[in-house]
């Protein structure tokens, strides 16, 4: 039988540069906020119990987690006061768990900001984890320029012994291609213990999660690391450009799903869908389509270039062109356009025709 595993997310930093008053971990990606993304990486595992940490913003990023994560989502929130460090935010997290929750079973750790990590790449941590029996296994990346991150020491038998910040690192150990990407198993019962034998002796005067690696090590257990397949998965968002990219990422898998799914992109590069869009089958989409929040569009209907809708419904069969829609509905078999915008509560009936700056009321156009 395999032994209980749980997770922890960190989600208190205040991501200052970001420079915005939104949490970090509400920033959108495809419509959706970046926490999102890191708690569906570990939804398909059997984690029975998943704490995420909060801090700046802590009431909207645990409301608004709440609000739109799926409904199966077990999940609750402990907050970081005052933010210290990521052991520290550990710390905090394990205050959620009974004393005698960590006589066995294995703790998942992950940052709030990495949303294109996989949850194949989760699975496979767990897994090697499990395999080796170490007391925490590391995902590690190998990364070009490893400029900013903690760079991944090992032995002379090839086991982890430490990571050194990059701040902290000598020239010889910031030479190492090697980095931790913040993402960690660990088993339970070595964790707090660990924990409590760390100190702020560091550039940045913080409890390094980091540190426990080296407790560990140095303590005799044994700690492994798995370098990612695809190092692009496991980086962080720090950053608007960062964020951009992201996006990107996400936008073209987001589109390569539904490609695969029988849906005709005339140029994907160009088609933006939220990852909360629903497509039926033998739907087209032409460049400069913009789709966005809980808006469905029907089988074999075709959206032409320069639609922007949001929220909005569209039924089978329909044809648009540069339609603008925000919270309304559009019947089945319509030809909507050109140049139409359709305000909240706006209604198109099944098989209406309507002309250039058609609008509802018929003011404009033909209808």
């Amino acid at each position: 039988m395999s032994r209980p595993l749980s997770a922890v997310v960190m989600a208190a930093g205040e991501g200052t540069r970001m420079r915005s008053t939104r949490p970090k971990p509400l920033h959108l990606l495809c419509g959706r906020p970046m926490l999102l993304y890191v708690l569906d990486a570990i939804g398909p595992l059997d984690v029975e119990r998943t704490v995420v940490v909060v801090g700046h913003g802590a009431e909207r990023v645990s409301k608004k987690v709440m609000d739109l994560a799926a409904p199966d989502l077990r999940v609750e929130f402990v907050e970081q006061h005052v933010q210290r460090g990521t052991a520290d935010a550990l710390s905090v997290a394990l205050t959620a768990f009974p004393d005698d929750d960590f006589d066995d079973g294995d703790l998942l750790v992950l940052p709030g900001d990495t949303p294109l990590l996989r949850p194949g790449t989760v699975e496979a941590l767990v897994a090697g984890h499990r395999a080796s029996d170490a007391a925490a296994t590391l995902l590690t990346a190998r990364v070009p320029d490893p400029t900013g991150y903690g760079r991944v020491v090992r032995g002379k038998d090839g086991r982890v012994a430490r990571v050194v910040e990059h701040h902290d690192a000598t020239p010889d150990e910031r030479a190492i291609d090697e980095v931790n990407t913040s993402i960690y198993c660990f088993r339970r019962s070595v964790v707090a213990p660990a924990l409590r034998r760390i100190s702020p002796d560091n550039h940045q005067g913080e409890y390094y999660l980091t540190d426990v690696v080296a407790v560990l090590a140095e303590a005799g257990y044994r700690v492994d690391a798995l370098v990612a397949d695809d190092a692009g998965e496991t980086g962080g968002v720090n950053d608007r450009a960062q964020l951009a990219e992201a996006e990107s990422a996400l936008r073209t898998r987001t589109n390569q799903a539904w490609l695969r799914a029988g849906v005709t992109m005339v140029d994907p590069r160009r088609t933006y869908v939220d990852a909360t869009v629903e497509l039926a089958r033998d739907v087209t989409l032409f460049p400069g389509v913009i789709l966005q929040g809980r808006t469905v569009i029907g089988a074999g209907t075709e959206v032409g270039p320069g639609c922007h809708l949001v929220d909005t419904v569209v039924g089978e069969g329909c044809h648009l062109e540069a339609v603008v829609a925000h919270d309304a509905e559009i019947g089945a078999e319509a030809r909507v356009g050109p140049f139409v915008a359709l305000r909240p509560g706006e209604h198109i009936p099944p098989g209406a025709r309507t002309g250039p700056f058609y609008t509802p009321e018929g003011e404009g156009g033909a209808g």
